[in-house]
């Protein structure tokens, strides 16, 4: 049991970091497509949008499916969308074609969410602790994609897509040799839906969905911004995504080893104060350097939000609530990636991104609601 409980927790460290390459690198990858096909900011804003959405159905999918198929064959129908998705990136800057591979990123994206926060978060002891080097993996991965991307650039443009590609691949065989519980054994983990009458099950699922939101802007907007906005030049551009989850990793690595979390609700409230004053002075930034430190230290308050608020459920973590919470909270990476995309096409990217400290604003918010309902 203990043999299998490590084989478990280990693939869902291994397969997080993959699945940090291959979503992170969607950001730069859509910044490619948009340079050789020409495409408009709405565009690229429905391109993402396509694959929150994708994130969204996929982890309603893994809550509900592993009842009747089983979590197994569940993930592996699932997570294969990584690998199919960039291959179809690759092949094709057909309009239709790249609409469902978005998707399929999508799909695997949040389907991968959802198993590695099951393969990790229920093999360990402490659950915060684990699910911040859970996602510093993911962090070290996301870190990664500029430079595998620039290297393989050099082939072609589209060896970018069939790297990650291949990478997508190697998380799904992962995952067919990862043991996993059987059907029967599901039934009975995802019969309770006692989580749902939880007022903190829901103060948590709305702090996640906008954190989802003004990170997904980010990740996914970050290298179009500064190319647009001429900030950093676009040769240098795609590397903020590393300078980003650069920050990313350190945090939650001191998170999970260094200075651990003693109280959830108070270390969220602070992380949201950071996230606003960071981001509305990333937005106001007028040299490059300035931009640089700004954006180091917007990632390095948001780092350890999204694991802190999903290890302080505590018991109401199972494969049926993390099936609702993550998809529904994984709404506001849809919702904001396509609210930038129309606003910059009318009004310039500039007030396109400097609308993403709405939902910055409303994290904050819920995490103090948080606070006070724990207080009660």
């Amino acid at each position: 049991m203990e043999k299998k409980q490590t084989m478990q927790r280990t693939a869902g460290l291994f397969t997080f970091f993959l699945s940090g390459i291959c979503a992170i690198s969607s950001g730069v990858i859509v910044s490619i497509l948009q340079e050789s096909y020409g495409f408009a900011y709405s565009m690229t804003g429905t391109l993402l949008s396509f694959m929150n959405i994708g994130n969204l159905l996929a982890g309603f999918a893994a809550g509900i499916l592993p009842s009747k198929l089983g979590m197994k064959k569940t993930v592996i129908l699932l997570t294969f969308g990584y690998g199919c998705g960039y291959w179809l990136m690759g092949l094709s800057g057909w309009v239709g074609i790249l609409m469902l591979a978005f998707f399929l990123v999508g799909v695997a994206k949040g389907s991968t969410i959802n198993t590695c926060t099951i393969l990790v978060g229920n093999n360990s002891k402490d659950r915060t602790k684990s699910m911040n080097f859970m996602h510093s993996c993911y962090a070290f991965g996301a870190l990664l994609c500029p430079f595998l991307i620039a290297v393989a650039l050099n082939g072609s443009r589209a060896l970018p897509m069939f790297l990650l590609a291949a990478c997508g691949i190697l998380l799904w065989i992962v995952f067919i040799v990862t043991p996993m519980d059987t059907k029967e054994k599901q039934k009975v983990k995802t019969s309770d839906w006692n989580f749902l009458k939880d007022k903190k099950f829901w103060l948590i699922t709305g702090l996640l969905f906008s954190q989802n939101a003004a990170e997904t802007s980010v990740t996914g907007w970050l290298v179009t911004y500064f190319k647009g906005s001429g900030m950093i030049s676009g040769e240098l551009s795609p590397y903020t995504v590393t300078i980003m989850w650069s920050a990313t990793l350190i945090a939650r690595m001191l998170i999970a080893f260094v200075i651990p979390i003693k109280n959830a609700s108070s270390a969220m409230i602070k992380m949201g104060i950071g996230c606003i004053i960071f981001y509305v002075g990333l937005m106001m930034a007028n040299t490059q350097m300035a931009a640089i430190l700004l954006l180091f230290a917007f990632a390095f308050s948001m780092a350890g939000m999204n694991p802190t608020a999903v290890a302080s459920a505590g018991r109401m973590t199972s494969v049926t609530s993390m099936g609702v919470m993550l998809p529904v909270a994984s709404s506001g990476a849809i919702i904001m990636p396509w609210i930038i995309g129309i606003v910059a096409e009318y009004a310039g990217i500039e007030l396109g991104m400097a609308s993403n400290v709405i939902p910055c604003v409303t994290m904050l918010l819920f995490a103090i609601a948080i606070k006070r309902l724990s207080i009660e």
